[in-house]
């Protein structure tokens, strides 16, 4: 009797001495690894913190991203791109990314001359030097400061073969005839080529909530016309042109649909307004954009036919930023031109 009950007492010790010896075990190894790593594995350590770019390393390198990755692929016009994440020193010669990047706060280091809007550099930064112009790159400049990284939209893209020549050229331009989901996705790139997934999502968000309340004023509220004023010159833009979003995206109905696909628009009288007569007339003032001196869009527009209008008569004329000629799609156009409309409806009788 008293063998057996020594034997269910060992058996039952060992029954409880496995699973604390386990525990023990377990314990012990958290003590270690939480108590530090030995002088090899900090080395380790800081090898791999000094290769990955970090946000307390780097400014333009947001905490959100994943530090881990040091290049990125990047979607162009000209296929894929790859770069190290955050490239510098960047020469960037189209304004629409001049826009998107100095509202991501990124530093640029080069850019074009004689440039006409604002809003096209961060505000922490010192001044870009100068390396030509939209249409025409400074070739020797640009070797001097050897970039990592060219970025170049439209008005550069024939320049495309010279410019990748000296480093990684990214071809940006922005679709016009889906200008919406186009200038999305380069904000998007942009964010994550520079560290600033967050920011981008944010400025997106602010574009967007934009939309939607400027939509919700222009739903029936009658049809509309872009036209561009250019000296006394007068041209019409539909909803494939780069100022098609007041059609696509705002939803205000073309009051002609049969406007023509061109570049510059297709050029009209003033007579043609007077006879498709537009519930609203959206005016771009191209000489003000550019800097030319001339009469102006509003006194151009002040004669006789257009005064028929329905636009005109009820004051229901929108002139857009400067911006939506020069910067179309960038986060500062898209934010002054949804504001004036968001305005203009919102007071119309």
């Amino acid at each position: 009797m008293f063998t057996n009950s020594f034997a269910t007492l060992s058996a039952n010790a060992v029954i409880f001495k496995r699973p604390l010896l386990t525990t023990m075990t377990a314990v012990l190894l958290a003590s270690i690894s939480v108590a530090g790593c030995s002088p090899a594995q900090d080395s380790a350590q800081d090898d791999t913190k000094k290769q990955n770019k970090t946000a307390d390393a780097t400014s333009n390198v947001a905490n959100n991203d994943a530090v881990s990755v040091t290049s990125i692929d990047i979607d162009t016009v000209k296929g894929k791109v790859s770069l190290p994440i955050n490239p510098a020193p960047i020469v960037v010669y189209d304004m629409t990314l001049l826009q998107d990047l100095a509202a991501l706060n990124v530093a640029v280091d080069g850019k074009p001359s004689g440039l006409h809007l604002n809003n096209l550099q961060a505000k922490t930064q010192p001044d870009p030097k100068e390396v030509g112009t939209v249409f025409e790159p400074d070739l020797e400049a640009l070797n001097a400061m050897q970039p990592q990284a060219i970025l170049i939209g439209s008005r550069m893209a024939e320049k495309y073969n010279a410019l990748s020549s000296i480093a990684p050229t990214l071809d940006m331009s922005i679709d016009t005839a889906n200008i919406y989901e186009s200038s999305k996705q380069r904000l998007h790139d942009l964010g994550a080529l520079f560290g600033k997934s967050d920011e981008a999502l944010k400025l997106q968000q602010d574009i967007d909530g934009l939309i939607d309340e400027t939509k919700s004023l222009t739903k029936n509220k009658g049809n509309g016309l872009v036209v561009m004023v250019n000296g006394n010159k007068l041209s019409v833009y539909g909803d494939k042109s780069r100022f098609g979003f007041v059609h696509t995206v705002l939803g205000v109905p073309m009051v002609d649909s049969k406007i023509e696909d061109a570049k510059h628009g297709q050029p009209v009288s003033f007579e043609y307004l007077q006879k498709t007569n537009p519930d609203w007339l959206f005016v771009i003032d191209r000489s003000a954009a550019i800097g030319e001196e001339s009469a102006g869009a509003k006194v151009v527009l002040d004669n006789p036919l257009v005064a028929q209008t329905t636009a005109w008569k009820k004051s229901q004329v929108v002139y857009l930023s400067p911006d939506s000629y020069l910067a179309f799609g960038g986060y500062y156009q898209w934010m002054q031109d949804l504001t004036a409309i968001k305005t203009a409806f919102s007071q119309a009788k």
